[in-house]
Formats: structure tokens, C-alpha cells, sequence
């Protein structure tokens, strides 16, 4: 009976740490998505800004 709650505890552990690893890289992909969707729409107002501006001509 020990030796099997020892398997299986082992298992838990292994499972575990899987799931930590996986969370903390989720965690950096998050992090680059938003930064990413944030130069996005600093681009897009930029863009919008440009359109509204009135021309001007030299």
C-alpha cells in the first residue's frame, strides 16, 4: 500500500510541476500578446491622428 501512495504521489508531482511550467509560459505569452496589441493601437492612432490631420501643403 506505501509503495503505491509513493507512486502515485510522484505522479501528483510530476503532473504538477508540468502544469507550473506550463502556467509560467502561458503567463510570458500573455505578456508579449499585450505588449504586442499595444504598439498596435499606438499604431492605429498615429494613423487616425494622420488622417484627421488637415493637409498641408508647402
Amino acid at each position: 500500500m506505501k509503495e503505491v501512495l509513493e507512486r502515485r504521489l510522484d505522479t501528483l508531482k510530476a503532473e504538477y510541476e508540468a502544469g507550473q511550467k506550463m502556467l509560467a509560459e502561458l503567463d510570458a505569452k500573455r505578456a508579449q500578446l499585450t505588449q504586442t496589441l499595444l504598439r498596435i493601437e499606438g499604431a492605429m492612432q498615429v494613423i487616425q491622428e494622420l488622417r484627421e490631420a488637415p493637409e498641408k501643403t508647402p
